[in-house]
């Protein structure tokens, strides 16, 4: 029904910056709120970013003044700038978006595949 494809990851050495996108497609009517989760080795998933769809945004306390949300609503579509990485930051990051389903409008929560973000000199 809905799709979130990801890209932008990669390997980064400590200081570096990479920028995320996240794209939704399938049988939209709506987006609301969109986010990006990360989850390390040995850990649970958790929220780095959020923002909703008037623009409104959250973030996770070790990740503010170097991480930035941003979204384009006429493309669907939701990035997350990083500078200044540290190790710490190495994850598994997923996209999240809370969805309005054309035709039946029903809300589901839907996630992307998640893309690896390495940070290591």
């Amino acid at each position: 029904q809905v799709q979130l494809v990801e890209s932008g990851g990669g390997l980064v050495q400590p200081g570096g910056s990479l920028r995320l996108s996240c794209a939704a497609s399938g049988n939209i009517f709506s987006i609301n709120d969109m986010g990006w989760f990360r989850q390390a080795p040995g850990k649970q998933r958790e929220l780095v970013a959020r923002i909703i769809g008037g623009g409104s945004t959250n973030y996770q306390d070790s990740v503010k003044g170097r991480f930035t949300i941003s979204r384009d609503n006429a493309e669907n579509t939701v990035y997350l700038q990083m500078n200044s990485l540290k190790p710490e930051d190495t994850a598994v990051y997923y996209c999240n978006a809370g969805a309005v389903v054309r035709g039946s409008l029903r809300y589901i929560e839907v996630w992307g595949q998640g893309t690896l973000v390495t940070v290591s000199s």
